[in-house]
């Protein structure tokens, strides 16, 4: 049997690791926010051919010395390719501005028959708003979860438990957003959508081993010790973890290469961060989780006076 309790500095150790790699490439990339949440402008072309959307980043920027984002879109049922072509910044691209995009990408891409089918600008105050919406849609389900589990584990200590769940899934939460900074992948609505994803997923293996914690307390009886009743619970819950996770990892992955060979970038921007969330929800659950409870209950038996909900 695998003694997490015994272990949990060492886990610690290396999730601390890894969010200060994240902070340090934040120094070194910095945090890119994307155009929903900067503001900027959106210009889409239809076009024919072949279009690299790193390329075509590079050609705009060193066009209009603006940060650019590419995203390449298909739709099947009409036959049309469209280049979704961000520009972030606090203000809208004047006519001049679009007018030396278009020449810049017709120059890139002679064959390609570039056509501006659509120009789109979005307010700066607007994207601080969409921002500061998925910021509160992350809270706002970091306490449901508190609250649920609370409610749910309360034989086995509410309080802590929704606590230590919380704290494995802000450990996940920062994991994904270092693998946005460390890839230099931009803030956008993807980012959000990854966030909440696997707090779904994490939590979800949080309340198996919750589960598992709770019965083998009744089954184990009373006098078995906090450690060993968690370390036999994660055990006995530990592979189907595992298998769950490693299978939405495959798809994940499956969704990556997808993107990856058809260039598709906005699916790009939400399944490599998914993958390493998944792995980030799956060990944090295993190794996190279970092993910060353990220290909150036998802190608890050392302090009669505690609450009893925690």
């Amino acid at each position: 049997m695998i003694r997490f309790y015994k272990h949990r500095f060492i886990y610690f150790t290396i999730s601390i690791c890894l969010i200060l790699c994240g902070v340090v490439f934040a120094f070194i990339n910095g945090i890119q926010l994307d155009i929903q949440f900067k503001g900027g402008s959106i210009l889409k072309y239809t076009y024919s051919d072949t279009i690299n959307a790193e390329e075509a980043e590079k050609f705009i920027e060193q066009a209009v010395g603006r940060t650019t984002n590419c995203q390449l879109q298909t739709n099947m049922a009409k036959d049309e390719k469209k280049l979704v072509v961000s520009l972030a910044g606090n203000e809208a691209l004047t006519s001049q501005e679009q007018e030396t995009v278009t020449a810049a990408l017709t120059k890139a891409y002679p064959n390609a028959k570039l056509t501006l089918s659509e120009s789109l600008t979005v307010e700066p105050f607007i994207g601080k708003q969409f921002f500061t919406n998925g910021m509160i849609a992350i809270v706002l389900s970091f306490l449901l979860v508190l609250a649920y589990v609370g409610w749910r584990f309360k034989r086995i200590g509410g309080l802590s438990a929704g606590t230590m769940a919380i704290v494995a899934l802000i450990h996940d939460a920062l994991i994904v957003t270092a693998v946005f900074i460390v890839f230099k992948i931009p803030l956008n609505d993807s980012f959000i959508a990854a966030v909440l994803t696997i707090i779904g997923f994490s939590i979800n293996d949080t309340i198996v081993i919750y589960d598992r914690i709770r019965e083998n307390e009744r089954l184990m009886g009373k006098k078995t010790s906090v450690e060993e009743l968690v370390d036999t619970s994660i055990n006995q819950s530990m592979m189907r973890s595992i298998n769950t996770n490693i299978a939405v990892f495959l798809s994940i992955t499956v969704v990556y290469i997808f993107a990856q060979i058809y260039d598709i970038s906005s699916i790009r921007a939400f399944a490599l961060p998914m993958m390493f969330g998944t792995i980030s929800g799956c060990y944090s659950t295993i190794c996190i989780a279970g092993p910060l409870w353990t220290m909150w209950q036998k802190r608890k038996e050392k302090n009669p006076a505690a609450s009893a909900s925690a």
